[in-house]
């Protein structure tokens, strides 16, 4: 009878104890961990180098006489009343900084600031044969030389982001060291008439472009000098912009050579067109 008793306390004690485990709350598991995606900003400075294309439209040189001979020697064509130049060329190098501003990281409006300067040494000579003296039969040789040696730009910029692609237009000033030379000769050969302007010119620029952010784990990067000089980056883009300058007219006094007198003036149109490619290197904004 007594084992009974025992057997039967032993089971209900049991059971109590595993209704009583069956309430005690559940250990949960910890939640999952989720480590948010970097989003790209364009904010930041940038520093790079670039090289260039350089093109100029018909650039008009228009001659007028100061005297009453010198004007008849325009009338008759012995000087030529207006010609026109084109050039271009390849900038050896140029070199580019700024700032840019993202309002929205990832997809969103950019604005900023940008100075280039790009070594573009293109010249273009002209040489006219002009109507001969009256009575005469040999020409007079007229020579235009125009040239630009450096080209600088400090626009600004508004663009839109698609994540790391930014597209863009840029306006502002432009400058650069222009030079124009005028050399009217005698039918004989000899330089008769001379006149020359070699100095820094200001004006406009406007054109638009479009940059790539190159992603940190794309090979490009092997390529990235400043990775081997220690340079601290966040970015590598490469861009590609074109530009169109005009800076503007030049009056340019041709004197007589004989005796320094004022005889003619030509007066030179400087504008064309740059087309730049490069790549920089972004840094951290704030």
């Amino acid at each position: 009878m007594m084992k009974k008793v025992l057997l039967s306390t032993a089971a209900t004690a049991l059971l109590a104890t595993a209704a009583s485990a069956a309430d005690l709350p559940r250990r949960a598991a910890p939640p999952p961990v989720f480590t948010p995606v970097p989003v790209f900003t364009w904010t930041g400075f940038y520093a790079g180098l670039e090289s260039a294309y350089t093109f100029t439209d018909n650039q008009r040189i228009n001659t007028s006489g100061l005297n009453a001979v010198t004007a008849d020697n325009v009338a008759a064509g012995r000087r030529p009343a207006s010609v026109t130049t084109s050039q271009d060329g390849i900038a050896n190098i140029g070199g580019t900084a700024g700032y840019n501003y993202q309002f929205t990281p990832g997809a969103g409006i950019v604005v900023g600031i940008a100075n280039s300067i790009d070594w573009t040494d293109i010249t273009k000579n002209r040489f006219i044969l002009g109507a001969p003296l009256a009575g005469g039969v040999l020409p007079n040789p007229s020579q235009y030389r125009q040239s630009l040696d450096w080209l600088g730009t400090l626009t600004g910029r508004v663009g839109y982001a698609f994540d790391r692609v930014l597209v863009y237009g840029t306006g502002g000033l432009a400058y650069g060291n222009v030079f124009h030379d005028v050399n009217f000769y005698t039918p004989g050969g000899a330089l008769q008439f001379a006149g020359r302007y070699d100095d820094f010119k200001t004006g406009y620029a406007y054109g638009g472009g479009i940059e790539f952010a190159l992603p940190t784990d794309s090979f490009l990067n092997t390529f990235a000098i400043g990775r081997y000089l220690g340079i601290k980056y966040d970015a590598i883009t490469i861009k590609a912009e074109y530009i169109h300058y005009d800076l503007g007219s030049q009056n340019v006094v041709v004197n007589a050579v004989a005796t320094g007198a004022p005889s003619y003036l030509s007066r030179f149109k400087t504008e064309g067109n740059i087309v730049r490619a490069g790549f920089n290197y972004k840094f951290g904004g704030f």
